[in-house]
């Protein structure tokens, strides 16, 4: 795991996006590419030979994320240690109180990680979301 540079990471971040997002879930690749990328940290998870595996990103409004796992990566820890190391940084002074848009099919995974949904169901891409803030 570790902090991307997005002028540098660039094809990494958007290739392991491009499968989760646009491909897999079929995002609109024009809702994908949202213009946010150049202000956010991003984070870039690796396998032991520094192959690519998976993203996020936390937005200077405090949002996290583009929580994107490969598919043959997941269930393995990877998204768990991204949220782990994305709110490390969220919690550093003078952020933000961290925040995201879960996929409704993954608002466990957030609430084993201390998050709790707020409001209603939104859609997002076509897909079904909820906001969810941090508790802890």
């Amino acid at each position: 795991m570790r902090r991307a540079d997005w002028s540098r990471d660039r094809e990494a971040l958007r290739a392991i996006r491009e499968c989760v997002f646009v491909r897999e879930q079929s995002v609109p690749a024009e809702l994908e590419w949202d213009g946010g990328d150049e202000c956010a940290i991003h984070l870039l998870a690796v396998d032991a030979d520094g192959e690519s595996i998976g993203t996020a990103r936390l937005l200077p409004s405090g949002q996290i994320g583009r929580m994107a796992v490969l598919p043959e990566w997941r269930r393995r820890g990877v998204g768990s240690a991204l949220l782990e190391a994305t709110l490390a940084i969220a919690n550093e002074p003078g952020q933000p109180a961290p925040f995201l848009n879960a996929q409704t099919a993954v608002i466990d995974f957030y609430q084993r990680q201390g998050f709790v949904p707020e409001g209603g169901e939104f859609m997002e891409a076509g897909i079904p979301h909820r906001r969810m803030v941090l508790t802890r």
